[in-house]
């Protein structure tokens, strides 16, 4: 067992060599953002884009590399189905903490298309990762209060109108949307406070989910339902990196989206809202069951 001190230097080291590896990509990233900035024919932008894709890609391959070369992990990971490069998908994913992400790029990379995430507008400030979220185009959510909202309703929709337009720029080449549709990440205290039917999960939020399946015109009619556990219940994203998580299950289960649902308007239907949170809140029950089932697994 890593002592605290032992786990926070090693932590310091693989925080450091990530930089590095960001660093080294990051220069080439910004530099052909620039040139997309610039360029006016759309054959041109496409052109960066593809060159930023090879460039993240290459990002991912560093982060892999420092996870498998200085962190000791048991990996058990299992899928239902035959997954493609070639083929668009929605991702749903449970979310623990930010060593989700790492954890999703083991899972995922070279088995499924080109990653993309519904950010933050916070990360878009983060130097180096913002730039290349704003240079593939990828979704920035603003998030607004309620109380915003009323003194200012229109700003209300920003968010779904921001997500239809970027997925809109996918539908040319395949990728997998990636969204954690809980909203944010599980802790005991905002299960409490949702009063969530879920033991392991909060209540997911439909919205997003629908306006990507409807922006893509149809290319998204499967979902990868990716749930990920950590059978020490260590999910701290410190200690992740400092070596105290030795075991991660992931289960990747393929399902196609009913056809009834794969266009329609969420904010404007009220029926077709409800039967796409019935079928969202259904496959949510189903995988509340499987991680019930996979902790029993694990401490056999």
């Amino acid at each position: 067992m890593l002592t605290t001190w032992t786990s926070h230097l090693k932590a310091c080291a693989i925080t450091t060599v990530i930089a590095a590896n960001t660093l080294f990509w990051g220069t080439p990233i910004h530099l052909l953002a620039l040139v997309k900035l610039c360029a006016r024919p759309a054959a041109w932008k496409t052109a960066c884009t593809r060159g930023l894709i090879r460039l993240v890609k290459g990002w991912i391959r560093g982060v892999l590399l420092i996870q498998d070369r200085f962190l000791n992990i048991a990996w058990d990971i299992r899928q239902t189905g035959e997954l493609s490069r070639e083929q668009w998908y929605l991702v749903t994913i449970n979310h623990r903490s930010w060593a989700d992400i790492p954890v999703l790029l083991k899972a995922l990379t070279d088995r499924v298309s080109f990653p993309v995430v519904f950010a933050k507008q916070q990360m878009f400030w983060v130097p180096i990762i913002g730039t290349a979220l704003w240079a593939l185009d990828y979704p920035i959510m603003k998030r607004f209060s309620r109380r915003h909202l009323a003194r200012h309703p229109e700003k209300r929709g920003i968010d779904l109108e921001t997500t239809r337009q970027s997925c809109r720029k996918y539908r040319f080449r395949p990728v997998a949307i990636w969204n954690f549709i809980e909203g944010t990440r599980f802790t005991p205290e905002k299960h409490h406070r949702q009063s969530a039917p879920f033991r392991h999960l909060l209540r997911p939020k439909s919205g997003g989910l629908a306006l990507a399946i409807d922006a893509m015109e149809g290319r998204i009619d499967r979902v990868l339902d990716v749930t990920i556990v950590y059978p020490e219940g260590i999910t701290n994203f410190w200690a992740y990196l400092g070596g105290k998580v030795k075991r991660v299950t992931v289960h990747i289960r393929e399902d196609t989206v009913p056809g009834h649902l794969i266009h329609g308007r969420y904010a404007d239907d009220p029926q077709y809202r409800r039967d796409f949170q019935e079928w969202v809140h259904a496959f949510w029950h189903e995988k509340d069951a499987l991680i019930d089932r996979m902790l029993t697994r694990q401490t056999r």
